[in-house]
């Protein structure tokens, strides 16, 4: 369905893009990157290029799109969102990470539904997660400055 409307959510994308890799003999992996309360997450689909990890993602911003294949685990693929995942007021929100979510054995035909696939979105929010912060590090980050925030606000498509 993403194809034909030629629109997605970053979930749609990153199913389409785990569709492709599972077609071209990769495992159809999906990745979430949960935020606290106040912010939204992001999926990505996870990719090796030998024992590199690497993330492709469907999002109008522009520092949580692809990330080449150089990261030895998938928490620091995790890890380099970080710093670029927060809100206006300069808050950081990222706060886990799923551990890698595999399509391939995922029941029911997700690959060509016509029917709303959210039930795969709430499985993998709730499928095993792992914090990225400790021992109350959230209280002593810091907030993103004026230049990153204003940075922040290139997108590809405007609302």
């Amino acid at each position: 369905m993403v194809l034909r409307h030629k629109e997605a959510h970053c979930m749609e994308g990153a199913m389409l893009a785990a569709a492709v890799f599972w077609y071209h003999g990769e495992k159809p992996l999906l990745l979430d990157l949960k935020a606290n309360s106040n912010d939204d997450d992001h999926v990505v689909a996870l990719f090796r290029q030998g024992n590199l990890w690497g993330a492709i993602s469907k999002t109008n911003h522009a520092v949580l799109q692809y990330r080449d294949p150089i990261y030895k685990t998938v928490r620091e693929l995790a890890l380099s969102y970080f710093n670029e995942y927060f809100l206006e007021s300069g808050e950081k929100t990222l706060r886990s990470y799923s551990v890698p979510f595999d399509l391939s054995g995922y029941p029911g035909d997700w690959l060509a539904s016509r029917q709303n696939l959210w039930h795969v979105a709430v499985d993998l929010d709730t499928s095993p997660h792992v914090a990225l912060l400790k021992n109350g590090a959230a209280r002593r980050l810091r907030k993103a400055n004026a230049l990153e925030i204003k940075a922040s606000t290139l997108a590809q498509w405007k609302k």
